[in-house]
């Protein structure tokens, strides 16, 4: 019952709550940014896709631990989940500077978040941790793509998504000291094509 609670707590804070970073927001202070409309735009988009990875992220780790039986498990995800939450408000915080709106599909990709969650906890904590490893390494590569398409002079943005890239990297090697499985090839395959949907529709909506 307690973890129903702390699941469901979670859901409604990443929803309908504004994020608090427990770390400052990453900037350049020698850097300032200045952008065109269009320029606005493309990082807007951008952001708003780096905001729904990580309400998914909170989904995901909250779904995963949910699943285990293991404590120290549980403890684990919750810890990560945590540490995703400075991602969540930093890119909230961004979304607002640049005039930019959250995807209103945001309580869909948590709910099928959530639920591939619950799957790979269900099959077993190596699987979980495992599933952690491969979307970590997706997510990473991901916002390595975000970092050659960023506007050059969106020095904050690119903070931002630098700071991120360090934070999943170490995510991943904790999950692989954890024990994680490595993933079949089909289900990786599986779980790249899920993310380019939602990356390119959250792009838009």
């Amino acid at each position: 019952m307690d973890h129903l609670i702390i699941a469901a707590d979670a859901a409604l804070r990443t929803l309908f709550a504004r994020p608090r970073a427990a770390r400052p927001c990453p900037t350049l202070p020698e850097q300032s940014t200045a952008l065109s409309a269009t320029e606005k735009a493309l990082s807007g988009a951008l952001m708003r896709v780096n905001h729904v990875g990580e309400v998914c992220a909170q989904a995901l780790y909250t779904g995963q631990a949910f699943a285990t039986k293991n404590e120290a498990l549980h403890d684990h995800f919750m810890r990560a989940s945590t540490e995703e939450t400075d991602h969540l408000a930093w890119t909230s915080q961004r979304l607002d500077e640049l005039g930019a709106r959250p995807s209103l599909l945001n309580p869909l990709w948590y709910a099928g978040a959530f639920g591939l969650g619950l799957l790979a906890g269900r099959l077993g904590d190596r699987i979980s941790l495992g599933f952690v490893v491969e979307t970590e390494n997706q997510v990473e590569a991901h916002l390595q793509s975000h970092m050659s398409r960023l506007p050059s002079n969106d020095h904050a943005s690119r903070a931002i998504v630098s700071q991120m890239q360090d934070d999943e990297a170490r995510h991943a090697v904790d999950a692989r000291r954890a024990g994680a499985q490595e993933l079949p090839a089909p289900a990786k395959a599986l779980m790249r094509a899920a993310a380019k949907v939602m990356t390119t529709v959250a792009q838009r909506v």
